[in-house]
């Protein structure tokens, strides 16, 4: 037990002396490294001063204040030597301006929105340019519209463009006569992108237009929707006629005389109302939707914007060519309209004079 203990306290001894040296040297080692890295920062920060110290130098100099005297460039050409440059540009671009290719007329879409073609320039191109003859799936075909299918092709109907035109013609005459006897037509196109198309069809047939939700009941209950709309009395020339404002408070509110719409199938309340009071429609029809919703349809894609754009340019145009003759026959003297008739009741307020009550009739050219 003695001589097992002592073997172990010589054991803990001589551990502690290898130990020692190990220490030292991992003492001396970290002080080298961490007086490396000392001088190597030092000498970092003495090139960044350098460095700053040039930039100063170079720097040092102060940009002399502007002002016209030492910024003033004189001018080194003489107005003859301008002039015979320019010249000299003009006879180039003179020599040079026929070369190249020259790009016939073709087919702009966008036109069909600021420029519409008139009715007379109706084509089958145009309309085929325009995506007006394809249909739908023939799983959603309205059997009501086989006498405008020209055929089948890939699954998908193909309208006549031939039927399309003439339809289209006739919804032109339309249009046209009753701008020309000074009809009220509105242009209802809600879908997204057709707002644009609408407003200028309403524009320049001098119209009505609708590019939002229709609200049912403005014409089968207008008095009560549309009741506090203003309106107004005109002449042939459409210029307003004072002195009837207390006249047309209780005048029922204004019905449309013909409506357009570039979309059926999301407004057929306004079309069902629209048949109740036999006011006459035109609207395009495509080969999911049912003609016999509006009194001209226009056989035609309705999901393409570019036909609905021409379209409602078409009829724009003429509704502003019956606006044109309606305007020629006015300033003839001629009036294509019935007047509109105002009865009113006046009562005198000295009964002695008059005699009782007077009824007196009053003309205008019509009322919008």
């Amino acid at each position: 037990m003695i001589i097992r203990q002592a073997v172990f306290r010589q054991g803990r001894r001589t551990t502690c002396k290898l130990a020692h040296p190990w220490r030292r040297s991992l003492a001396s080692t970290t002080q080298i490294n961490i007086e490396g890295i000392e001088s190597s920062l030092d000498s970092s920060l003495k090139e960044t001063h350098s460095i700053e110290a040039l930039l100063q130098n170079e720097t040092s100099d102060r940009v002399p204040p502007i002002d016209n005297t030492t910024h003033t460039t004189p001018s080194s050409f003489s107005n003859a030597e301008v002039a015979e440059s320019y010249h000299s540009i003009q006879r180039q671009h003179a020599l040079t301006s026929r070369l190249g290719t020259t790009l016939t007329p073709h087919y702009q879409p966008h036109t069909l929105l600021t420029n519409p073609p008139p009715p007379s320039e109706i084509s089958l191109p145009l309309l085929l340019a325009s995506q007006s003859h394809l249909g739908h799936s023939t799983s959603l075909w309205n059997p009501a519209n086989s006498r405008y299918i020209f055929g089948v092709r890939s699954g998908i109907h193909v309208i006549s463009l031939d039927v399309t035109a003439a339809h289209l013609r006739r919804a032109c005459r339309i249009v046209s006569g009753v701008a020309e006897r000074g009809g009220l037509i509105l242009f209802v196109g809600t879908r997204k992108g057709q707002h644009r198309c609408v407003v200028k069809a309403a524009e320049m047939a001098r119209g009505c237009h609708l590019f939002e939700r229709w609200t049912p009941g403005s014409i089968t209950n207008g008095h009560q929707i549309l009741g506090r709309c203003r309106m107004k009395v005109v002449d042939e020339f459409d210029r307003p006629v004072p002195g009837y404002e207390n006249e047309l408070l209780d005048r029922p509110s204004l019905k449309p005389d013909l409506v357009v719409c570039l979309n059926p199938l999301e407004n057929w309340v306004m079309l069902h109302e629209c048949g109740l009071h036999g006011i006459p429609t035109i609207g395009v029809i495509d080969t999911d939707a049912n003609p016999t919703w509006v009194t001209y349809p226009i056989p035609a894609n309705d999901d393409s914007l570019r036909c609905v754009q021409l379209i409602a340019g078409v009829l724009g145009r003429a509704g502003e060519e019956g606006q044109r003759r309606r305007g020629v026959r006015a300033r003839k003297g001629e009036v294509t309209y019935q007047p509109v008739e105002f009865e009113v009741k006046r009562v005198e307020e000295d009964d002695v004079k008059t005699g009782g009550d007077e009824e007196a009739i009053h003309y205008a050219g019509g009322s919008q």
